[in-house]
C-alpha cells in the first residue's frame, strides 16, 4: 500500500486451513503486542505528572490540555504513515523504530526544561504510539488463525491496559517515595521526571524482543524472499501444506495492484460504507471520554475531595479493574461475538456516565473546582469504575479486533490507517477540551453519556459481526476493482 496503508494491508491470515503451531503464534503475537504496553504507558504516564507540569511550567486550561494531548497529534501522524513504511522496510523493522521513538521520548521528557521541549518529546513518543497502534493489530491479524484471531487481536488491548496500569503504579510509587510528584527524588530530579524516564526500560525490552520474532511471511513473499518465507512458515506450521501456503500467498499478491486513498472511494463517489463504520467505531471509542479517566483521574479525584495520595491509589485500582475486565473480554470475544459485547458496553457506559453527570450536578464550588461530599462522592467513584468495567469488556478491545479484521483485503491497509488516525484525532479533541470543562463536570459527563447512547444506536444499526469469518470473507462488502 503505497499511500498510507497499514501492514495488514490486503494481507490475509495465512493459517486459515492448517493447524499451525499455535503456541509459537501466541508467543509472536505477545511480542508484537508489547508495543501496546508502551502505547499504554506513554499515554497514561502524564496522569501522575499533570499537576507538577501545571505548577512547574505555569500553564492551565487549554495550554495544559494541549501539553497532555500533544502525544496524540504524533500518534495520528504515526498511524497514517506506519503502513507505508512497513510495506517498504518490513513489519518487524517498524516495531524497532517505534521502540527507539519511545526511548527518545522517555529521556527527552525527563530532562525537558521548557514546556515546548516537553511537548516536542511527547510528540516523538506519540509517533511511536501511532505506529504501534497500527503495526500490532495488523501483524497479529496477518499471522493468526481465524479461530483464535479475536483473542490474539485482543492482546493489543491487554498490553495497552497493562501499560496504563504500570504507568499509574510507577507514578504512585515514585510520588510516594518523594512525598509528592513535584519533590526531588534522586539525582536532583523531581519524581515526575522519573515517571517519564522509567519508560526507557520497556522501550528497550520491546526493541530487544522484536529482534526475536520473524518477519511476516506475507511481506517476505511480497519481496520475493521465498526461502526466508518458507523457513518462517516451516517454523510456524511445520512441513504440512507448506507449498500450498506459499502458493496461496503468491496468488493473493499476484492479483494486487498499488493501493492509495482513492481505493476508499466508491466509483460513483463517496466513501465505502464499511470505511465509515470503521471511522465511527474509532471516534465513538474515544468520544465516550475513557481517556479522561486515565489522563486526568488524579486531578478529578482531588477535585472531589480526595487527597493526592488517595487519588493515586484510586487511579491504580481503576487500572487494575481495567486489566481484569480486558481478560474477560479476551475470553468472550470469540465466544459470543463482537456486536453483543459492544451493545452491552454501550448500555453500561451510558448508565454509568449519566450517573456521574447527576452526581456532579450536586457538587459545591470550592476554590473554583467542584467538590462532592458524603455518599454522592462514593457513588461517583463507583460509577467511574463501572464505566471503566463496561468499556474494558467491550469497546476497548473489540474495536481493535474489528479494525484488524473488518475491512476487505483490497482496502484493509488504507482503511485501518485512516480509522486509527481518526481515533487519535478524537482522543486529542476529548483530551485537550477536558481541562476547560473541569469546572462543569456535569456537562462533560453528560456529553460523554450522550455519545455512549449514540454508540449503542450505531452498533445496532451498522456494525457487522465478524466472529469466525476469515479475512477473505470480508471482501463481499465492496465490489472487485476492474
Amino acid at each position: 500500500m503505497a499511500h498510507g496503508g497499514g501492514p495488514v494491508a490486503e494481507g490475509s491470515s495465512i493459517y486459515e486451513e492448517g493447524e499451525g503451531n499455535s503456541s509459537r503464534v501466541v508467543q509472536i503475537a505477545v511480542v508484537a503486542a508489547l508495543g501496546g504496553l508502551l502505547f499504554g504507558y506513554d499515554s497514561a504516564v502524564i496522569n501522575g505528572a499533570t499537576k507538577s507540569i501545571e505548577k512547574v511550567f505555569g500553564i492551565h486550561g487549554y495550554a495544559l490540555g494541549f501539553a497532555v494531548a500533544s502525544a496524540l497529534i504524533g500518534a495520528a501522524a504515526g498511524a497514517m504513515t506506519a503502513g507505508r513504511i512497513a510495506d517498504a522496510i518490513g513489519r518487524v523493522r517498524v516495531m524497532q523504530i517505534a521502540a527507539v521513538l519511545f526511548l527518545i521520548s522517555a529521556v527527552g521528557c525527563a530532562f525537558a526544561n521548557h514546556i515546548w521541549l516537553l511537548i516536542l518529546f511527547r510528540l516523538v513518543g506519540g509517533v511511536g504510539v501511532g505506529v504501534a497502534s497500527v503495526i500490532a493489530p495488523a501483524y497479529i491479524a496477518e499471522v493468526s488463525p481465524a479461530r483464535i484471531r479475536g483473542r490474539l487481536g485482543s492482546l493489543q488491548q491487554m498490553a495497552i491496559v497493562l501499560g496504563i496500569f504500570l504507568s499509574l503504579l510507577v507514578d504512585w510509587l515514585l510520588a510516594s517515595l518523594a512525598g509528592d510528584a513535584s519533590n526531588v527524588l534522586w539525582l536532583g530530579m523531581e519524581a515526575w521526571r522519573w515517571m517519564f524516564l522509567v519508560m526507557a526500560i520497556p522501550a528497550i525490552v520491546y526493541g530487544a524482543a522484536s529482534m526475536m520474532i520473524p518477519e511476516s511471511p506475507r511481506y517476505l513473499v511480497s519481496r520475493h524472499r521465498i526461502p526466508e518465507a518458507r523457513k518462517v512458515l516451516t517454523m510456524l506450521l511445520g512441513e504440512k501444506n507448506l507449498d500450498l501456503t506459499v502458493t496461496r500467498i503468491e496468488e493473493s499478491l499476484a492479483g494486487e495492484e498499488k493501493h492509495s486513498w482513492r481505493d476508499l472511494v466508491r466509483p460513483g463517489g463517496g466513501i465505502y460504507p464499511i470505511v465509515w463504520v470503521g471511522l465511527l467505531l474509532s471516534i465513538f471509542q474515544q468520544a465516550v471520554g475513557i481517556n479522561v479517566i486515565f489522563y486526568y483521574s488524579n486531578m478529578l479525584w482531588q477535585a472531589v475531595g480526595f487527597k493526592p495520595e488517595q487519588s493515586n491509589q484510586i487511579s491504580v485500582f481503576t487500572s487494575i479493574v481495567n486489566v481484569l475486565v480486558t481478560i474477560v473480554a479476551i475470553m468472550l470475544v470469540d465466544r459470543i461475538g463482537r456486536r453483543p459485547l459492544l451493545l452491552i458496553g454501550s448500555i453500561g457506559m451510558a448508565v454509568s456516565l449519566a450517573t456521574m453527570a447527576v452526581c456532579f450536578s450536586t457538587a459545591t464550588d470550592v476554590n473554583g473546582s467542584p467538590s462532592l461530599s458524603g455518599a454522592v462522592g462514593v457513588i461517583a467513584l463507583i460509577a467511574a469504575n463501572l464505566f471503566v468495567i463496561f468499556f474494558g469488556v467491550s469497546w476497548g478491545p473489540v474495536v481493535w479486533v474489528l479494525l484488524g479484521e473488518m475491512f476487505p483485503n483490497r482496502i484493509r491497509g488504507a482503511a485501518l490507517s485512516l480509522a486509527a488516525a481518526a481515533q487519535w484525532a478524537a482522543n486529542w479533541a476529548i483530551t485537550v477540551t477536558f481541562p476547560k470543562m473541569e469546572g462543569n463536570l456535569t456537562l462533560a459527563y453528560g456529553l460523554y453519556a450522550t455519545f455512549a447512547v449514540l454508540s449503542l444506536i450505531f452498533v445496532y444499526r451498522f456494525v457487522p459481526e465478524t466472529k469466525g469469518r476469515t479475512l477473505e470473507d470480508m471482501d463481499g462488502s465492496i465490489p472487485a476493482r476492474h
